[in-house]
């Protein structure tokens, strides 16, 4: 059994979460048991239907569907809740490849426990693959990461008033 990696997508760039679902799609088709976790994230997005359909575990959502910023108090307690128990489901499920996508951002806006989300990266099973996204990793991820990727924006559409596009950023 090879040891599996931890990998670290993060910056303020495009692409973090399509290089883990890149990744996703390669375990899956190696016969990998995949868990993708998507903090903070709830509205459709197109990778996910077919991610299911090849086998993938999918935990994802978020209640009312606004960012934090936009949450009463009494919101983002239950958005706290709902985010922790999808990092818990996660740990419970067997998996050989585990995406926690938006990890950083989960972590960043207190919407997991810092201790239960580290133990989840730092105790993972020997064998299983790791891959955290968001823009702002705590200082442990960027020390725990065996790939650590920054991506940096250059340039992007959304500056010259081009929304998010189905099949490209969704």
């Amino acid at each position: 059994m090879e040891n599996g990696l931890i990998h670290l997508y993060w910056g303020d760039g495009k692409g973090k979460t399509t290089a883990a679902m890149g990744m996703t799609l390669r375990a899956l088709a190696a016969g990998k048991r995949v868990v993708i976790v998507q903090f903070l994230k709830g509205s459709e997005s197109g990778e996910i239907p077919l991610l299911q359909k090849l086998g993938a575990t999918i935990l994802r959502g978020k209640p009312g569907q606004k960012f934090v910023f936009q949450m009463n108090e009494e919101e983002k307690a239950e958005t706290r809740r709902q985010q922790q128990e999808l990092l818990l489901a996660a740990v419970r499920e067997p998996a050989d490849f585990l995406l926690l996508d938006e990890a950083c951002a989960a972590l960043q806006l207190q919407m997991v426990d810092e201790d239960t989300l580290r133990r989840a990266v730092l105790e993972k099973p020997q064998e299983q693959e790791l891959v955290l996204t968001g823009r702002t990793p705590a200082p442990w991820m960027l020390e725990a990461a065996d790939y650590c990727t920054e991506m940096h924006c250059v340039r992007h559409p959304y500056e010259k008033g081009i929304g998010a596009r189905r099949g490209v950023e969704y």
